[in-house]
């Protein structure tokens, strides 16, 4: 059993007030909260060893270079990839996401097609229809049926030797249903085609195992997981990143320049251009050690009791819709009321100090599959607490109240 309140204490945030209220917050999809342990490292960072990396002989910079490295094997470990070069510091999932796809320009023909699903956050939509665009190739999209689940049978009729990646997310961040990524890898690898995992939603909630996936890259970002904003990982197995040309030219990612040719740096190093967040990457060694030290089977157990009792609590409204209804999920519950703007509910239950997240959540081909504007999101952390859930509800009644 976790300990909600010891936990609850590491985190400065949730003390407060807000518009009179205890602070109730439940937008973690968008960026979860920092325990005081990875403030406190951030801080320390930049008191202790503030320096650029890789470039200098003096102690500062060797130390802050350790350190990253250090954050970097700690990622490698977490996600049990099976070299550390394989781990590249990124901005977040989005900049990933678009290396990857910038990488597959250069191998993408007319006619080859890029796969994924209707269940995709915007950036992992856009950056493979600017890439179809720039090369011709063609974008095909796995249908979602009522429950917000993929329809399988129909991936695996878009699947044939066209096809040349698949890019799905592990978790949808509208929905919070947990795609099958195991099977869709294993059936695009059959015909011959790269997985990328966009995993932003799903490291909050578990350790991905991205040897046994088997999946040729997986990105994520570190703010989702008590983590700093502005970074992110991208795993590439070696041989796809050795075969990838570089996303950005600058100073780190080379070996050699002259103005007659430019040869480049080993990996990761190759994709790492310019002065990175070094603070950022090595405070999200910190948030790893604070999850894992709390421990992904707990927090598993724990959210997913806090998903039965808001779905159960929730359905006592009458009026409301819950999507995403399957038993694949993580601990989100995207809803809306008849007849309310999902916008109208989230303005007034904020001012009860009840933070969620309103509008299409940069998935609008789901709100058009369910031909709505948008839903009202609670997502929840291991930090949150049954009291909190009774509390939002009785605030959406009290929404419901005042709008019907």
């Amino acid at each position: 059993m976790l300990d909600i309140q010891k936990i609850r204490a590491d985190f400065p945030i949730l003390s407060q007030t807000v518009n009179g209220k205890p602070l109730v917050y439940f937008d973690n999809g968008a960026t979860s909260q920092k325990p005081q342990v990875v403030i406190d490292a951030e801080v320390k960072y930049y008191n202790e060893i503030n320096a650029n990396i890789h470039r200098g002989v003096h102690t500062l910079s060797q130390l802050a270079t350790d350190a990253y490295e250090i954050s970097r094997g700690k990622v490698k470990d977490h996600i049990n990839a099976k070299f550390a070069h394989e781990v590249l510091f990124t901005s977040g999932t989005t900049h990933g996401i678009n290396l990857v796809a910038n990488g597959f320009a250069s191998i993408l023909k007319p006619g080859d097609e890029v796969v994924v699903s209707s269940l995709e956050h915007h950036s992992n939509i856009v950056p493979w229809q600017m890439l179809c665009e720039k090369t011709g190739a063609i974008l095909k999209v796995i249908p979602i049926d009522d429950n917000g689940e993929l329809i399988i049978t129909e991936f695996d009729k878009l699947l044939s030797d066209k096809t040349k990646i698949v890019t799905v997310n592990h978790i949808s961040n509208a929905l919070g249903v947990i795609n099958p990524i195991k099977y869709i890898i294993d059936k695009a690898h059959a015909v011959g085609a790269a997985v990328l995992i966009d995993g932003a939603q799903a490291v909050p909630h578990l350790k991905p195992n991205v040897q046994e996936l088997d999946c040729d890259f997986y990105a994520f970002s570190g703010h989702k997981m008590c983590g700093p904003t502005g970074t992110g990982i991208l795993y590439g197995k070696e041989e796809w990143l050795n075969k990838l040309p570089p996303y950005q030219g600058g100073g780190e990612m080379i070996k050699e320049v002259t103005f007659e040719k430019t040869t480049y740096a080993d990996l990761p190093h190759k994709f790492e251009a310019g002065t990175p967040n070094i603070a950022g990457g090595i405070v999200l060694g910190t948030a790893i050690d604070y999850l894992n030290e709390i421990g992904f089977d707990k927090i598993h157990e724990y959210e997913n009791e806090l998903l039965e009792h808001a779905t159960k609590r929730l359905n006592e409204i009458e009026g409301i819709r819950i999507y995403g209804n399957t038993k694949n999920k993580a601990s989100v519950v995207s809803f809306n009321i008849d007849g309310i703007h999902p916008y109208d509910v989230g303005s007034i239950i904020d001012k009860l100090g009840i933070a969620v997240r309103t509008g299409h959540h940069c998935a609008q081909p789901i709100m058009n599959f369910f031909c709505i504007p948008g839903t009202i999101r609670a997502s929840f952390s291991f930090y949150n607490t049954k009291e909190e859930i009774d509390a939002m509800v009785e605030a959406v009644k009290k929404a419901q109240t005042m709008l019907s």
